[in-house]
């Protein structure tokens, strides 16, 4: 498909550069087979039925954004998937002044070696010294916000509570599960209440996931690879769930990834570790879940050209012109959407 169907127009004012307060005071728009709701995503429970299951990622970001130099060259680093005990892949501004075997300075004590430049431009980073790589980067790393919201205003203490979810457990993200965001103890005990049970997974979400698609048509992108788990007691209790009649709701397009890699043709999850590359656009026949709770994406992306894989191009669209018309705030800690096709 020409990735120009995918397009639509956002005034950069909808950008939301803070998360609301409390988290789930955040709009929700509820696309309910053909109903449109607005509402928040505090309404959650009384949108969902008793037996449903969300499904949350509990990855937690890292400090994953570096700058340092090598020489009298500035060199920026980000990193985005683990390769090793020591090893990250990471895309390099200023790259042209790097070369293999380059070892870049971060400050704090923190150097690496550059080696193996990818087709994309990245490098490997094998990080020196004998301290924890966690420790490292909690020294000389900064939250990685995303392009959008890092090019209006700096990272701040705030953002290091900001951009980590209450499930937040396993270290490894270079991007937060968004969707995740707006939940509080308080919804998930409304939830609880309401018969509405919750499971988890890890994706350690790779800064891949902002990289613009530069190509024409959608067959002719590349998804960078991610590493998930979900374990086999976890897959047991989803698969349940559905044979209960019970629906499995994705907290983000993440969780969703993991999810339909997981999930055979036959409609059952099974376990899984290791890297995934799936990219899901319209054609697509989802098997492993039943709805999806996502905030809103990015023009010609391939998290637009997810949910509307899920709800259909034109539907999307449509909610997106309304979401912009009412006032809806977007991307990483703008609001909901909850899309139930």
């Amino acid at each position: 498909m020409k990735v120009d169907l995918f397009d639509f127009v956002l005034p950069p004012e909808r950008i939301a550069l803070r998360p609301a307060v409390p988290r789930d005071t955040a709009r929700l728009l509820v696309l309910d087979g053909n109903a449109t709701r607005d509402l928040t995503v505090g309404d959650l429970p009384d949108q969902l039925r008793a037996g449903d299951c969300l499904v949350f990622n509990d990855t937690r970001v890292i400090p994953a954004r570096l700058d340092g130099r090598r020489g009298d060259a500035k060199i920026g680093a980000t990193l985005h998937k683990r390769e090793g005990a020591r090893r990250w892949r990471a895309f390099i501004r200023n790259a042209k002044r790097l070369r293999d075997g380059d070892a870049i300075d971060f400050g704090n004590g923190v150097t690496a070696t550059a080696s193996d430049r990818a087709e994309d431009g990245s490098f490997a980073l094998d990080f020196a010294g004998d301290e924890p790589l966690e420790l490292l980067l909690e020294r000389a790393g900064r939250m990685p916000l995303p392009p959008y919201i890092a090019a209006k205003r700096p990272t701040d203490a705030q953002d290091a509570d900001d951009y980590q979810t209450m499930f937040a457990a396993e270290p490894g993200a270079v991007a937060a599960p968004t969707a995740a965001l707006h939940f509080t103890p308080d919804l998930i005990a409304a939830l609880d209440k309401a018969g509405i049970s919750h499971e988890m997974l890890t994706l350690h979400v790779g800064a891949g996931t902002f990289l613009p698609v530069k190509a024409d048509d959608t067959a002719d992108h590349r998804m960078h690879a991610e590493w998930g788990r979900i374990d086999a007691a976890t897959a047991d209790r989803l698969n349940a769930v559905r044979a209960r009649g019970g629906r499995v709701i994705a907290i983000g397009t993440t969780s969703l990834r993991l999810i339909e890699s997981a999930t055979g043709e036959d409609g059952i999850i099974r376990p899984l570790a290791g890297d995934t590359s799936i990219f899901i656009t319209p054609g697509y026949v989802f098997r492993g879940i039943d709805g999806l709770l996502t905030n809103f994406h990015l023009p010609k992306s391939t998290l637009f050209m997810l949910v509307s894989a899920l709800m259909g191009r034109e539907r999307m669209q449509a909610a997106y012109a309304h979401a912009i018309d009412r006032g809806y705030r977007f991307y990483s800690y703008g609001d909901a959407s909850l899309l139930i096709p």
